[in-house]
């Protein structure tokens, strides 16, 4: 057991420590810590490692909050989240990194460490993969870097692409024209879309052809330059599908591919042509792959423990499906 004393500056108190010291509270639940405070002075007494990686966090939150940043709810239990995948991390940096627009710092603050690999290798790499479960992230924060993209120049239009798996060839029978047909497969898109840039802004966009939305079949034939390109739900498409969207990619533009390999909803025996081209590609030069747990789902708590009941129930069931007779 280790017993640590430390003194916060007083003007931060109430932030620091959350209504009714609800992040204190967050602090004992979740490494298992007794925290006391009276005033400005905090008493932590627990593991040696939990003990440390609270004395860290709320000493580098102290000072945040002296030099005039903001510490809510999420930051301080992202905090936590990064300091237990490494407790070496600079959490001013994570916090305050330069390269995210300033307009745009409350859509991207990484969650977690894969979060902040996935905004950087963006920035860095004209390819990127990003693979995981539901909830980690990819969709919204590929959308949020592609809006600042935009907003910064650095390219002229957005492309959002997605496979329509479930109409299959049957997307003409659908009523409406093909915005109206498509928007189903899109939704989760718009919302990102209407989150950070507003609904009546992503309306004039979309309507000027800045923003444009189309399913993978509509791609065939087109090379899109000065564009930031989104293929979702890549773990719908086909060998062919892949193959033709990856050679779409034109000069000056940046593309993001994202999907999870454990919903692929393909018709059985169609292999994925996510998976396949993790293996084509994976030791390719320019080109950054990111790989996402279920300990980088943030969405509600009970999430991330279904995403883990359904491993490990998949993962008992291989060697009985897996048999053949």
């Amino acid at each position: 057991m280790s017993v640590r004393q430390l003194t916060v500056g007083s003007a931060n108190v109430e932030t620091l420590f959350g209504t009714r010291d609800e992040h204190l509270r967050y602090l004992e639940k979740r490494l298992g810590l007794t925290v006391r405070a009276r005033g400005s002075e905090v008493s932590l007494e627990g593991e040696e490692k939990a003990v440390e990686i609270s004395a860290r966090l709320l000493d580098t939150f102290d000072r945040l909050l002296s030099a005039g940043g903001g510490v809510g709810k999420q930051e301080f239990r992202t905090g936590v989240r990064v300091l237990e995948e490494d407790s070496s991390i600079d959490l001013v940096d994570f916090f305050l990194d330069a390269s995210i627009p300033a307009g745009l710092k409350r859509y991207l603050v990484p969650r977690n460490l894969n979060q902040r690999l996935f905004i950087r290798s963006v920035y860095s790499y004209d390819m990127v993969f990003a693979t995981g479960p539901a909830g980690t992230g990819k969709t919204y924060l590929a959308v949020a870097l592609a809006a600042a993209a935009l907003m910064e120049k650095e390219v002229r239009r957005i492309v959002l692409v997605r496979p329509a798996v479930e109409a299959g060839e049957r997307l003409g029978f659908l009523p409406g024209d093909l915005e109206e047909k498509i928007n189903p497969y899109l939704r989760p898109v718009y919302d990102a879309l209407y989150d950070i840039l507003g609904y009546e802004k992503v309306s004039t966009l979309i309507e000027r052809q800045v923003i444009e939305i189309a399913p993978l079949a509509f791609m065939r034939g087109r090379t899109l330059n000065d564009a930031f390109i989104i293929l979702d739900e890549a773990q719908n498409t086909t060998h062919e599908q892949m193959k033709m969207f990856l050679t779409r990619t034109g000069f000056h533009s940046k593309v993001v591919i994202t999907g999870d390999i454990t919903q692929i909803d393909l018709a059985r025996g169609q292999a994925s042509g996510l998976v396949e081209v993790l293996e084509i590609l994976g030791d390719t030069k320019g080109i950054a792959f990111v790989e996402f747990t279920h300990r980088d789902v943030v969405r509600h708590r009970l999430v991330q423990e279904i995403v883990d009941r359904y491993a490990q129930w998949e993962a008992a069931r291989k060697p009985i499906t897996g048999e053949t007779t």
